[in-house]
């Protein structure tokens, strides 16, 4: 991830039903609500729930029978990979017979038909007719309605990618043997949306990554951005060709981002050694670069971040661009960035430039800003941390002074959720993508942000990203966020409300001062807070009896999550967190259990179940990471800290005293 120089601090969207059942009942529970409401189909008049939350949509009636024979009205540019995704879609919901044919063939009665394809088709005109299709990159519009006899569902693409993202809403309307009755006219509102695998520690597998690729085309996310500080052919080795069993795996990494319309930016970072000057350095680091685009990349990025600007890396830079500083570092850097912007442009199909320079992170005019203000050339895209490596916000306004200062529109690089630097020590970050003001879709090129270095957990905050980037003006992080669980949960309640407890047991979101941007389990902490409330006016046995089926609850949590409906991913990347949620839990049962032993004069059994519960709590404080991914080592894992074990803590003189 980006950070101040230190020591070295696929499963398918869900349906509408369920989809709508986690926008609203299986929201963080309110006090005495201890399980969640029953899933509840969208009526005729409310628009099914569909993420990212799109930025026209409405309800045309009840559900529509899904035949088990499906006509699927296709042409020769039909997205191939929107085509796939729809037959793959139609399989799983029970259709055993999918004729494709093209536009204009008969075809017996009675059937659903499905047109997919080009905008301006004409029967793609006619199948989304009363539907608006938007003027915009990778817009589509959808509309699944009847039409007298017949059952029809048009996706009329501004693009191949509009398309394919067609089709990813169309399966969140499919559910069981029904598909909703509705009209969507959408479009992105950032051009730029999705992650960097930017951080310090153990890279992704490339299974990991693959499976990335399926997620990002799942939620509509475009971008990833390839910059994994521990490749070493990345940063410290970045002269060196990579292997040819490396390029392969690359090779098939783009092949996949590809087929999910995500656009694979390959990252290169020579600071830490490159001779500004020397242009036997330049041509090496073309080099590289032109391995990457005879794999089919077509988007490049040179971050020049986490590097000194106080000295050179070779004498002839000294003699070419001054004595070492601010606006000498800008220069050269400057003059490596136009000549690569260059090469670009002799590139068919190439994307402009991105850089990460070496000021990321504030919003202080200094030499070195100025420099690349007035002499980078305008079509490289720079990237900008927010006002510091983790930003407790970002403000319109603040977006509107960075591109001031940089002279341009800059690209958000987010550092949430990555977790690799000391704050983050024993933590998954599970809390909800949050604090990003509505509209800056107006005022950045798009967002990326920097995950974990565990994939599959990172999947609950990138989810939000893709939801912020999409339509950041509609994004409501307390609906976002459970539809995200939901998705991890494969759409099942009973998981999905379990990984509801857990994550607000990682709820905490830190920043590299003492103050996190996120509090630590706020929806526990609101129970204990009541309960201390209602203990402290005498009501202590009523205060038990509220905490005690939401400790059940904590304690029931990791073994739902392991049953199988959650994504094998997150149970790997979460498990010694979820070991340690199993012991906490049972420490609170046995503590409030201790409690009301007490009120009911069994002092004998109030003190063993006390000492129980304590013996559970050092149990749970000891459990670590094992195996190690993150730059931080085996540290203790940390669940509800200063939160559930304070309350123990007190809660243990209820039963004693």
């Amino acid at each position: 991830m980006r950070r101040r120089p230190t020591s070295h601090a696929s499963r398918i969207l869900l349906p509408a039903a369920v989809a709508l059942a986690t926008a609203s009942a299986l929201a963080v529970p309110s006090a005495g609500a201890d399980e969640p409401a029953a899933p509840t189909a969208p009526t005729a008049t409310t628009a099914p729930t569909v993420s990212p939350t799109p930025q026209s949509i409405s309800s045309l009636g009840s559900g529509m029978p899904v035949t088990s024979r499906v006509r699927v009205v296709v042409a020769a540019d039909t997205d191939k990979a929107a085509l796939s995704s729809l037959l793959a879609a139609l399989k799983a919901h029970g259709v055993t017979r999918i004729d494709q044919v093209a536009p204009g063939a008969a075809g017996p009665p009675g059937l659903l038909t499905i047109h997919l394809g080009a905008s301006n088709r004409p029967d793609v005109v006619t199948a989304v007719a009363g539907t608006a299709v938007p003027d915009h990159t990778e817009g589509y519009a959808l509309r699944a309605a009847k039409r007298g006899p017949s059952k029809v569902i048009g996706i009329a693409g501004v693009d191949g990618t509009g398309q394919f993202y067609g089709v990813q809403t169309l399966r969140q309307l499919l559910a069981g043997s029904t598909v909703a009755q509705t009209s969507v006219s959408d479009f992105p509102s950032m051009p730029l949306r999705g992650t960097i695998e930017g951080f310090y520690g153990e890279p992704w597998t490339s299974a990991e990554r693959l499976d990335q690729m399926d997620f990002y085309g799942q939620v509509k996310a475009n971008t990833y951005i390839y910059a994994p500080k521990d490749d070493p052919y990345h940063r410290d080795q970045w002269r060196t060709p990579y292997p040819a069993d490396k390029l392969t795996e690359l090779g098939g990494l783009v092949s996949r981002a590809n087929a999910n319309h995500v656009q694979f930016t390959f990252a290169v970072s020579p600071g830490g050694s490159i001779c500004y000057s020397d242009q036997a350095d330049r041509t090496k680091l073309k080099a590289k670069l032109q391995s990457m685009y005879d794999l089919g990349v077509r988007s490049f990025s040179i971050p020049l971040d986490d590097i000194s600007y106080t000295k050179w890396n070779c004498a002839a830079d000294q003699t070419t661009y001054g004595a070492p500083g601010r606006q000498s570092a800008a220069k050269a850097q400057v003059s490596l960035l136009n000549d690569v912007q260059g090469w670009i442009t002799t590139h068919d199909g190439a994307r402009p430039l991105q850089m990460v320079p070496t000021e990321y992170g504030d919003l202080t005019d200094t030499a070195y800003k100025q420099e690349v203000r007035g002499t980078l050339d305008p079509a490289v895209v720079v990237m900008w941390t927010g006002t510091d490596v983790v930003p407790p916000t970002v403000t319109n306004e603040q977006a509107d002074q960075a591109s001031k200062l940089f002279g341009r529109k800059v690209f958000l690089w987010d550092n949430y959720p990555v977790n690799d630097f000391g704050n983050t020590k024993g933590r998954l970050l599970l809390a909800p993508y949050d604090k990003r003001e509505a509209g800056l879709s107006g005022h950045l090129t798009g967002i990326v942000a920097n995950p974990m270095n565990q994939p599959y957990a990172s999947k609950v905050a990138v989810f939000g990203t893709a939801d912020f980037t999409w339509n950041d003006k509609a994004y409501d992080a307390t609906t976002s966020w459970p539809r995200a669980l939901s998705y991890l949960a494969g759409g099942d309640p009973a998981a999905t409300a379990a990984l509801l407890v857990f994550a607000d047991l990682e709820h905490l979101a830190p920043t590299f001062g003492a103050t996190p941007w996120q509090p630590q389990a706020p929806e526990l902490g609101r129970r204990v807070n009541a309960f201390w409330t209602s203990a402290d006016a005498g009501q202590v046995a009523e205060a038990v009896a509220a905490l005690r089926p939401y400790a059940s609850r904590i304690a029931s949590a990791p073994s739902t999550i392991r049953a199988g409906h959650v994504q094998k991913g997150f149970v790997t990347d979460a498990s010694p967190w979820l070991t340690a949620t199993d012991l906490w839990g049972q420490a609170l049962v046995q503590q409030l259990d201790a409690i009301t032993a007490h009120l009911a004069g069994d002092d004998a059994t109030a003190k063993q179940l006390t000492q129980s519960s304590k013996a559970l709590q050092a149990k749970a404080a000891g459990v670590k990471v094992d195996p190690v991914r993150n730059t931080w080592g085996s540290g203790p894992v940390k669940v509800g800290d200063g939160v559930l074990d304070t309350f123990l803590a007190k809660a243990a003189d209820l039963a004693t005293g």
